[in-house]
């Protein structure tokens, strides 16, 4: 069994390789890179190259190498596994989503193998997302396996539980004794981006996170309030009425547009079955959600999994699918 593996979260906009001591999940070294899938697409197309997995292969070992000079570390032989956008249709090479009903334990995950990619006996996987009939997702479901494998994380016990994870694109999962039966997405974050980037609000806001402040928790709480009054189409010209009326400074209306669209997004849940409901956000929305939660009486059977878990589940979950796929393809 390998001691060390390279784990590659090859997103959008984002590249991170890190090297992990699979017995604890302990990052050893790290290398992080702006250039994601979507900049090395664009440099695939402007190259005029037909072999794109070629290329975007040796984005990746030029990667491991400039590692393990940081480090003065030798990584040949180690193998490496890539979730992400990598397995896209803009990534080195598209590989079919995995469907639901999904095991949680990682043998259903869709993947492709590359044996000797990291010199002798370092393999590469690559491993794809999961989809419903009209519903895709990648990258979450590695942190779901992840976190249901951490000792210091709640599991799901065997009962109809709902996991979710905020972001951009927020997914809401729906488990079932160790299966992911379901999945939606919001897009929560991203309609915030566009209104207050390329709308008519933009000018009504000063974008802000900051909840310590007592006026803007005052108004982050109104806006999840208020997604209870009407369509989302229609609440959403309130922050257009707030900046007119002086209702709110321009960074509470931020606040107000953040708690809006977070309300729209977890007042859904309200409509759902379900035992036990676990949200997983990392450190930039984990108060946004707890207290949405709290004015929405979604409290009763919550649990909040702590921010610095989130990344650590990420690993973790990249850690028990390479073992998977690796017993597998034995």
């Amino acid at each position: 069994m390998n001691k060390n593996i390279l784990c590659c979260d090859w997103g959008t906009s984002s590249f991170r390789l890190r090297l992990v001591d699979v017995s604890d999940y302990r990052v050893i070294a790290e290398h992080l890179s702006s250039e994601g899938v979507a900049a090395t697409f664009s440099s695939w197309q402007a190259a005029g190259s037909d072999d794109r997995f070629n290329f975007y292969a040796s984005k990746l070992l030029s990667a491991i190498s400039q590692l393990s000079q940081d480090q003065n570390i030798n990584l040949s032989g180690i193998p490496v596994i890539v979730s992400g956008m990598a397995s896209s249709s803009i990534g080195m090479e598209e590989i079919p989503y995995a469907m639901v009903p999904f095991s949680l334990d990682g043998s259903s995950m869709s993947s492709r193998v590359i044996e000797n990619f990291n010199c002798n006996g370092g393999s590469l996987i690559i491993v794809s997302g999961v989809k419903t009939s009209d519903d895709v997702m990648r990258g979450e479901e590695a942190q779901l396996i992840g976190l249901l494998s951490l000792d210091e994380a709640p599991g799901a016990d065997g009962e109809k539980s709902i996991f979710v994870f905020p972001g951009t694109h927020s997914k809401h999962m729906m488990v079932n004794g160790g299966i992911m039966t379901g999945f939606k997405t919001y897009m929560t974050g991203e309609i915030f981006n566009i209104m207050s980037q390329h709308s008519i609000l933009k000018d009504s806001i000063k974008v802000s996170s900051n909840l310590t402040d007592p006026g803007n928790q005052d108004a982050f709480a109104k806006g999840v309030e208020h997604s209870g009054v009407s369509n989302v189409l229609n609440t959403l010209f309130s922050v257009r009425t707030n900046q007119l009326f002086s209702k709110y400074s321009r960074e509470q209306n931020s606040l107000f547009l953040s708690g809006l669209l977070i309300g729209t997004e977890l007042r859904e849940l309200k409509k759902d079955n379900f035992g036990k409901l676990i949200i997983c956000s990392g450190k930039h929305l984990y108060e946004h959600y707890r207290i949405a939660a709290g004015i929405l009486d979604l409290a009763k059977n919550i649990t909040f999994i702590q921010p610095e878990l989130i990344d650590k589940a990420t690993i973790a979950g990249q850690v028990r699918i390479f073992n998977s796929v690796s017993k597998f393809n034995e």
